[in-house]
């Protein structure tokens, strides 16, 4: 695009000559193309891709929403000598500050590797800073911890990736990023977070509905289309800038330098690996170029540095710099600067499109692509749902999906590298040497990862992952085994066994649900494709067992088949902080850990039987796996032969032991969903299954026989369950319907919404420890945390959650499968109604959607007294998947794009669970 020397500007663009393919105009020839599409048992065009991408023919995520919300602050791009990594890298820093490891942007995408980066920038003439990326608090900011402070929706999204869309609310008026800070900080505990729909910037409308979506007319071929919505009284100006830009990885390895271009009507970008793109532009728009790399006179660094870096673009549009952007048309990063007119309740759109090769005039189907890509992702999820009569429900659930597919990000870390330092750059602190991550110099990511949340946790954790998986594998069972798989390899796990928890401690425990979700995954994809996936299963297999052995001999202090396990993912929900060591000294023996560990028992016992059908050799494993389970049950019953356990028998509940240094134990009796995970080991063994795997039934028996102790331990074996099932379980009947009392009980752990982590009757009976001279409290708090563990950005005190809860309910699927519709329990507890199992599970799993479908006001308790949200007819549809929610009112709190493990709501959507 021309531009006069030192300036950029507008000149009309005159249609090109053809220099490379086109795609097809017609109606007939895009129905041709489709139909070609279209595999075996395919049922929608979109049904098709991920098809044919599962097959290898095609690769239609090769380009995805892989862009990260966040890159500073994170552990990959922390330097700092004392690992304070939200202070190393501040939001300040990212606009002139090149990252390391990744990219970040606004509703952004990227290739599978991140070398190449699409992205949206926006200014409305007030804001002091080019919005380039989302704002949000530090942990030390927010008065809750870490905090994203925008409002942004995923409104819609296809698994291959071929249709994406999503929604970003911007002010009208300046941005107040001070006083977000300023009034969270000066907030307590005990206050609820003052967010920006709170700070009035959207009050009379005055704002736009930027909703940025992405059309594949090809694999390597993304048609950007960005439609403004003027929601206000008045006209409003607004620059919109499509941002491409090149990841810096030349400045850290000395690899080849990339290059941007301008090129009459397009910008050109050029990589050695990559290939050639052009980011076509329309009329109107004006190329600026820079280089992404770090400005030192920005940051300090160096007050003589010249250059065009990578706030070139901020300067020149915000700051009016013209000796900013680089007056040759060359860089790294360029962006398609429009200003905007948008008229009152009006709109404007703007189009890019960004091809590897050339094409013959660019934006002839631009309009009718987008159409057909819009139509396809309708007909997908009309497959999808066509058992879900509700409107409501299914837009919750395709939102919930769209979550999931927007979370998937690239992931870039090599644990060496960051210790060691890189050849072209000044070596680490020492101090790098001795600190966070340095047991793990195996590991290196450079992969599509499910992250939990795309801002407040911009790094994948091993058993958010897990949960991810289940409502992934309806939509994409393909992606999801590979996602699960790559948690197991050698660049991934520790020799030793140990997965990786997560980037701020990769040696920290996460709860072992990974075999759980292996063997889930392979259920649905059997069901939903036809085929037993046995080499994924077997895949996996050896490397958990792997694991499985790490957890007996690094988490069994006394190797009684009672276990630590430490953090596990539950944060603040007991009396210590489980991550570090105890202030009285000695060790916790957990009922969750230890639970969790004979549900990993379990699993694998499942996984190992289903490979016997296949491999004889498999059937000793299950013998083994299942020997395990009876010596965690027994341990449980009676901790190794000292008499106790940990049930206690008169509260007719699972509670954590703690040990002293002088042999005391004591139970540390709060009621929470510690005590509740005993439900989850459970497993029923089909007849047909024993018939056909003889030597392990013969096995089965003989340990039955010869060991009654054990056998004693577990429901009856001798007592045949419907269909002659047989069922293995930490509980006897007895002891689950004791637990289910307390499980059912409104006053305790049943919410409106779904199940409590900690009893509320610990609202007026807190659970009080005495320690040297003062107290350790555990009191139900149903929304945000009043404890500072953990930086106080999560709470398990009280509030809902969707990963226990889910697998509450999974459990008692299982339950009510041995026992049938005769085993009542009263549901909710004192109310008089008996049920079935499977009907309190779905009592469970209803309560759980009341969070996000509307009542009969049609509110959403998600949104809880957010009358903008519940009543606004430009919010009401637009859905937060937050963290967890308010133990009873049901509101979202914690991270409020969660969609990591409360995707799981889309699963509970569907008509089983709705009936």
């Amino acid at each position: 695009m021309a531009v006069a020397r030192m300036c950029v500007q507008t000149r009309r663009m005159t249609p090109r000559r053809p220099r490379g393919r086109s795609h097809p105009t017609s109606a007939r020839e895009r129905a041709a193309a489709q139909t070609d599409l279209l595999m075996p048992g395919a049922t929608t065009v979109e049904h098709a891709r991920v098809a044919a991408q599962r097959a290898g023919t095609s690769d239609w995520r090769a380009w995805g929403p892989y862009l990260s919300e966040r890159q500073w602050g994170t552990v990959r791009e922390d330097y700092s000598p004392d690992g304070a990594a939200w202070e190393y890298f501040p939001h300040e820093h990212a606009r002139s500050r090149a990252y390391r490891w990744g990219e970040d942007g606004l509703a952004g995408v990227s290739d599978e590797k991140q070398r190449l980066c699409l992205a949206l920038a926006l200014w409305n003439g007030r804001d002091p800073y080019l919005k380039e990326r989302l704002f949000g608090l530090t942990n030390s900011e927010g008065n809750h911890g870490e905090d994203v402070k925008e409002l942004y929706y995923y409104v819609d999204a296809t698994p291959s990736h071929s249709w994406l869309e999503m929604v970003y609310k911007y002010p009208q008026a300046e941005f107040p990023y001070a006083r977000l800070r300023d009034e969270n900080r000066r907030r307590g505990r005990d206050q609820p977070e003052f967010e920006l729909i709170d700070t009035g910037v959207f009050a009379d409308d005055r704002y736009f509905d930027v909703s940025v979506a992405y059309a594949k007319a090809e694999v390597d071929d993304l048609l950007m289309l960005v439609t403004v919505r003027n929601r206000g009284p008045d006209a409003a100006d607004l620059h919109v800038l499509p941002q491409l830009w090149f990841r810096n990885t030349w400045t850290w390895d000395g690899s080849a330098k990339p290059q941007m271009f301008d090129d009459d009507d397009a910008i050109v970008a050029r990589h050695a690996v990559l290939g050639t793109y052009r980011l076509y532009l329309e009329d109107g728009a004006q190329a600026l170029f820079c280089a992404n790399e770090s400005n030192p006179r920005a940051l300090g660094w160096d007050g003589d540095a010249s250059g065009y870096f990578k706030d070139g673009i901020h300067a020149r549009v915000v700051g009016g710099d013209e000796a900013a952007v680089d007056p040759t048309r060359t860089g790294t990063k360029a962006a398609a600067w429009h200003r905007l007119r948008v008229p009152a309740r009006g709109e404007r759109t703007v189009r890019v499109r960004l091809v590897k090769d050339a094409v013959a005039r660019p934006f002839a189907a631009f309009d009718a692509i987008v159409a057909e890509r819009r139509a396809e992702a309708d007909a997908y999820y009309a497959a999808l749902q066509r058992d879900i009569a509700d409107a409501d429900t299914r837009l919750v659930q395709r939102q919930a999906f769209a979550g999931m597919i927007w979370s998937k990000q690239y992931f870039g870390y090599s644990v060496e590298e960051w210790i060691k330092g890189d050849p072209k750059q000044p070596p680490p602190p020492e101090a790098r040497r001795h600190g966070r991550n340095r047991e793990w110099m195996h590991l290196r990511n450079d992969d599509i990862i499910s992250m939990p949340d795309a801002w407040e946790y911009p790094w994948y954790a091993a058993w958010d992952l897990a949960f991810h998986c289940i409502p992934l594998s309806l939509i994409d069972a393909d992606f999801a085994k590979q996602q699960l798989t790559l948690l197991t390899r050698d660049w991934y796990m520790h020799p030793n066994g140990q997965l990786p928890a997560y980037e701020w401690a990769l040696g920290d425990v996460n709860p072992p649900v990974h075999a759980w979700a292996t063997w889930r995954v392979y259920q649905i994809d059997r069901k939903q494709n036809g085929v037993a996936d046995v080499v994924f299963l077997e895949r996996i297999f050896h490397k958990l067992m792997l694991n499985f052995t790490w957890w007996v001999n690094r988490k069994d202090a006394e190797g009684r088949n009672i276990f630590q396990g430490g953090f596990l993912g539950l944060d603040n929900i007991g009396v210590f902080d489980r991550s570090s060591a105890l202030p009285t000294g000695g060790f916790i023996n957990q009922a969750d850990g230890t639970s969790w560990m004979a549900m990993y028992a379990l699993n694998l016992m499942r996984i190992a039987l289903e490979l016997a059908l296949h491999n004889p050799v498999y059937e000793d494993i299950a013998s083994k796996f299942f020997e395990h389970f009876l010596r965690i049950a027994e341990a449980m019953t009676d901790m190794g032969g000292r008499g106790y356990g940990l049930w206690d028998d008169v509260d007719k509940f699972y509670y954590d032991a703690l040990h002293l240094p002088d042999g005391r134990v004591i139970p540390l009796k709060v009621r929470s969903m510690v005590g509740l995970i005993p439900l989850f080991a459970v497993e029923v063994i089909e007849p047909e299954t024993l018939e056909r795997l003889p030597n392990f039934a013969r096995r089965m028996e003989w340990f039955l026989q010869h060991k009654p102790e054990l056998a004693q331990l577990v429901s009856h074996w001798e007592v045949e369950g419907g269909g002659k099932r047989r069922l293995l379980s930490l509980l006897r009947g007895h002891r689950m319907k004791r637990l289910l009392k307390r499980l059912l009980d409104e006053d305790e752990f049943l919410s409106s919404y779904g199940v409590r982590a900690i009893s509320r009757r610990h609202a007026d009976e807190p659970y009080v420890f005495p320690l040297g001279g003062g107290e350790h409290e555990v009191r139900y708090q149903p929304g945000e945390s009043e404890s500072g563990l953990f930086g106080g950005n999560s709470n398990w005190r009280g509030p809902i959650w969707f990963p226990v809860n889910y697998l509450l309910i999974e459990s008692l699927q299982k339950f009510h499968h041995y026992y049938g519709d005769e085993f009542a329990v009263e549901c909710p507890t004192g109310s008089g109604r008996m049920v079935t199992i499977n009907e309190a599970a779905n009592e469970i799993a209803t309560r759980l959607t009341r969070l996000f479908l509307r009542d009969a006001d049609g509110r959403r308790a998600c949104f809880g007294d957010d009358q903008t949200m519940q009543r606004d007819p430009h919010f009401r549809d637009l859905l937060l998947f937050h963290e967890y929610f308010h133990g009873d009112t049901g509101r979202g709190v914690g991270a409020s794009h969660q969609t990591g493990w409360t995707g799981l709501i889309a699963k509970l959507l569907m008509p089983r669970y709705r009936s």
